[in-house]
């Protein structure tokens, strides 16, 4: 058979036609065994079912869902930075366990921090009739949905609020929880303190560099321009800038990492300079397996299972019919002690 042939004769999928006639019954019944209705005798059923498999039938869900509903397909969207980041990984599970719990299913993308992306995965999503979307934002103007929000689509962001847009946003106290996190360090009596994150284009991470100045700032410490570096979004990347800072310092900083990819880099490139025992560290979001290396790490812990599943109830209230204004809800992070980010000055 050729190529041709074979993807003409994927296409030619059964209808309900060819299940009808070949259980001998009429098209509604075909339906209504299908949508499950109560009445249909038994052994009707029993045909309409063995026709279906015969043939490799299978109902058309959406549509079905469609009529059934008054336009509802029970499936949800969920654009995220990458789903297979850790935090992200756990706003999505925490969703999909929330949505399946009330029949939807969940449609999952990354936009790795696009904007053009995110409008593309947005618009896709729409097309394909989704009741509401969770969007982890990656652009600044959100107005691209305004049309389909008015129309009735859900909207929930979660991490960063939208802008200029009106919706309910599920987020973490970013600034606050740095600010704590840096003062942590201090605490060990050290006054160096290096910044390593993310690109300060994402609110997330200028929020969290604007927690950092704020410790910096109570503590009286100047900030060093030469211990601060941005725009790291992989632990590659912040392995060999954490690399070259500690090969060449004459004193070690401490120091606080604003992503967790970017904490398993400093990790990465501490062990291999030997100075994990020396450098006090602090990252902002847990890590896989951060306490079996040694020292432990210290994080400033956000919670994504709870920003998922507040994200998603918020979704769910919305498509029940709640048109109360919307509101930023702040999910509280906690600081997580085990080990490097309380290590004695050296010496």
């Amino acid at each position: 058979m050729s190529l041709r042939a074979d993807r003409a004769e994927h296409r030619d999928r059964p209808t309900i036609r060819d299940v009808a006639a070949l259980a001998g019954v009429g098209i509604k019944t075909v339906s209504r065994v299908f949508n499950d209705v109560p009445t249909v005798a038994p052994e009707l059923v029993e045909r309409v079912r063995t026709a279906a498999e015969k043939l490799g039938y299978r109902p058309n869900l959406t549509a079905a869902s469609l009529r059934r509903t008054g336009g509802r397909t029970n499936t949800i969207g969920l654009l995220l930075e990458d789903v297979s980041n850790p935090y992200s990984s756990a706003v999505h599970r925490a969703v999909e366990d929330f949505a399946r719990a009330h029949g939807a299913l969940v449609l999952a993308g990354s936009l790795d921090e696009d904007a053009q992306r995110e409008r593309e995965m947005a618009r896709t999503l729409i097309d394909r009739r989704v009741d509401g979307l969770i969007v982890m934002p990656a652009g600044q103007d959100h107005r691209y949905v305004l049309v389909e929000q008015q129309a009735g689509t859900a909207f929930v962001f979660i991490d960063r609020p939208p802008s200029p847009l009106l919706a309910d946003a599920v987020v973490s106290d970013n600034r606050g929880a740095a600010r704590e996190a840096v003062q942590h360090l201090l605490k060990t009596g050290r006054r160096r303190v290096a910044y390593l994150g993310d690109d300060l284009s994402i609110p997330t991470a200028q929020a969290r560099f604007l927690g950092f100045q704020d410790a910096l700032d109570e503590a009286g410490i100047h900030e060093d321009g030469e211990l601060i570096h941005h725009g790291l979004r992989t632990a590659e990347q912040a392995r060999e800038v954490a690399y070259r800072l500690f090969a060449d310092a004459t004193s070690l900083p401490a120091v606080f990492t604003s992503q967790n990819l970017v904490t398993i880099g400093v990790v990465q490139a501490l062990h291999e300079l030997g100075l994990q025992s020396e450098t006090a560290l602090v990252g902002f979001d847990d890590v896989p397996l951060a306490g079996a290396v040694r020292p432990g790490l210290t994080v400033m812990a956000q919670d994504p299972a709870a920003l998922g599943r507040l994200a998603a109830e918020r979704l769910f209230a919305r498509l029940g019919g709640d048109e109360s204004q919307p509101s930023i809800f702040t999910v509280p992070t906690r600081l997580v002690v085990r080990g490097s980010g309380e290590l004695p000055m050296p010496g």
